[in-house]
């Protein structure tokens, strides 16, 4: 099912003309350095393709081929490849010895029709002219030792593209495809070196991939469908490529399809240890922005984020969701990158406009009144750093993200350690910000939709004086007795939350007696000093003390949440200015 959503995701782009997805048998790729030569072979210049806004240009170049094993160096792509064949650097390595002899054969061996070609032949002509030398006095040649597996390849001075993009090289690499495509069913599978079956993704069959492409999830690029040889992995007889055939064609447009999404700026996000990737089955808005959902915004459009929340909630109002086309289906997947080979974290489907319903939910479930200057964007990133010791990303409990994702995408509750977590950093803190004040909000709200025994109100988005919850009121109370100590004694360096916050929103008979006790002082000072903000300050108390009979030993981890929520909405109210 994966792998036929992203053939289709393919298919989709490469029929929008549009759209720059590489045609089968090449790949979009950034080659860092260009070596430009005249067409007698002679070095001319060794161009960085880095573009001003820092990012390397990418080109159009024929595909290039999984190496693999203990002779990978036998294998080199069509006149590119990485500093090794090129260059034969290091010189103290014997791999790249042979990888450069490895080169060196294979552009003889290239068909009549390329070595007739004006670029072909000057390449040729360069290495013939020792034209390594050349290139190794320049004074870039020094970045491109910097640049890890740096790929390369040449260019004609007066071209503006590199020789692999050049018109007879790319019709070559189509002609090579369709020589494939045209395997017949009565071939004979003796005669050839061609694995034949039936392709699990398009039922089609001919010839299948013996190894799959790379993507490039991480640093270290690995493969998303792969089998280990006689490892115990082989089943009913077959090994590798036979335990899943894939047609050539149809491994090309999967791995295509998922490394056009890898490398998108706007269908993949980032969370925990999760790379995830989103897409629909036919174009839709939700496509283009539910990446703003979930990231940081952008820095050159800081309203990005809050726009796209509120184009979802009014295309929802107003039934743009609600299209003609009701299966037009939504696919979300999540990845982490492993030993040997790509690992789904989740894998989810559903309609457009069941995604975009449950996007809105979460939206919901995470708004709470907040300080007009804080940016009130809350990428899932910023949410789980909130909880992170010291906000660090590495410190983000691990699965904890995937998870998360899972509980938005498929409507269900967040996980129990979220709000676990949430609560410890309360304490470790002795503060709740605004982004772990809507994620405790969200967390309390999608729980009680599923289980709620004790029948308990759902979390305002602002203050809610008519919530009797003793775990919210206790948050008031507290919010209320630190307002007052602070008009008592103005300039505090600490007030009782920097000591007693945990301790308060935990075991609250531990400390509520004696922080009464302590307001008494306070309030007296206030009745002293201005009258008017005691009368005030004293009937705040008695309106919150009324539903309070006594202060409980201990607060289940739900109140202790509701206890943050109600001392975040009391302290927000009370900063507030109220309008004559």
């Amino acid at each position: 099912m994966i792998l036929q959503a992203l053939k289709e995701y393919y298919d989709r782009k490469a029929a929008d003309p549009e759209s720059d997805i590489a045609p089968e048998g090449f790949e979009k790729k950034e080659i860092p350095f260009i070596v430009v030569i005249n067409p007698d072979g002679e070095f001319v210049n060794l161009k960085s393709t880095k573009e001003a806004s820092g990012t390397r240009q990418q080109f159009v170049i024929p595909r290039s081929k999984t190496r693999s094993g203990g002779k990978s160096y036998q294998t080199t792509f069509l006149l590119w490849d990485h500093i090794g064949y090129l260059f034969g650097v290091p010189e103290s390595d014997p791999k790249s010895i042979k990888q450069h002899d490895t080169w060196l054969k294979s552009l003889k061996a290239l068909p009549d029709n390329l070595q007739q070609d004006e670029g072909v032949k000057a390449i040729r002509l360069f290495y013939e002219k020792d034209g390594i030398a050349s290139v190794k006095k320049h004074a870039v040649w020094t970045e491109c030792l910097r640049v890890q597996s740096c790929n390369m390849t040449f260019g004609l001075v007066e071209d503006t593209e590199p020789i692999p993009c050049r018109k007879v090289i790319q019709e070559h690499v189509r002609a090579t495809v369709l020589q494939d495509k045209s395997t017949k069913k009565n071939e004979d599978k003796q005669s050839t070196d061609k694995i034949l079956a039936n392709c699990l993704i398009t039922g089609d069959y001919g010839e299948i991939a013996r190894i799959h492409g790379r993507t490039p999830i991480d640093k270290d690029t690995k493969s998303f469908v792969a089998f280990q040889k006689n490892s115990g992995y082989d089943s009913y007889g077959k090994e590798q490529c036979l335990n899943a055939p894939v047609g050539k064609s149809a491994e090309f447009a999967y791995t295509t399809g998922l490394n056009t999404l890898l490398k998108s700026k706007g269908q993949r996000i980032r969370v925990g240890d999760a790379t995830t990737v989103f897409w629909s089955e036919k174009l839709s808005s939700l496509e283009k922005d539910a990446f703003f959902f979930f990231s940081e915004p952008p820095k050159d459009d800081p309203a990005r984020n809050t726009e796209a929340v509120r184009a979802l909630y009014a295309s929802i109002w107003n039934g743009t969701y609600i299209v003609p086309n009701e299966s037009n289906r939504f696919y979300v997947l999540g990845l982490s990158p492993n030993a040997a080979r790509i690992a789904v974290r989740f894998w989810h489907v559903a309609t457009v406009r069941e995604m975009g319903t449950r996007f809105k939910q979460h939206i919901s479930d995470l708004s709470i009144t907040h300080n007009a200057k804080i940016d009130s964007a809350l990428p899932m990133d910023r949410l789980l750093r909130s909880i992170a010791a010291q906000g660090k990303y590495d410190n983000i409990p691990p699965n904890l993200a995937g998870e998360v994702m899972r509980s938005i995408l498929q409507g269900l509750p967040y996980p129990a350690t979220l709000l676990q977590a949430a609560v410890r950093r309360n304490h470790a803190e002795q503060y709740v910000p605004y982004q772990r004040a809507a994620l405790i909000k969200a967390c309390l709200n999608h729980a009680l939709r599923f289980n709620n025994k004790k029948n308990e109100k759902e979390m305002t988005m602002c203050l809610d004086p008519e919530n009797t919850n003793i775990g919210y009121r206790l948050g008031r109370l507290f919010a209320v007795l630190e307002k007052i100590q602070t008009e008592a004694n103005p300039g505090l360096n600490a007030t009782i939350r920097d000591r007693f916050f945990g301790a308060a929103s935990s075991t609250p008979v531990t400390v509520f007696a004696n922080l009464m006790r302590l307001s008494n002082h306070h309030l007296s000072k206030l009745e002293k000093d201005k009258p008017g903000l005691f009368i005030t300050r004293k009937q705040m108390l008695g309106e919150i003390m009324c539903c309070i009979k006594d202060f409980p030993p201990h607060l289940t981890l739900e109140d202790q949440g509701r206890f943050a929520i109600g001392y975040y909405h009391q302290t927000h109210d009370l900063w507030t200015k109220k309008d004559k």
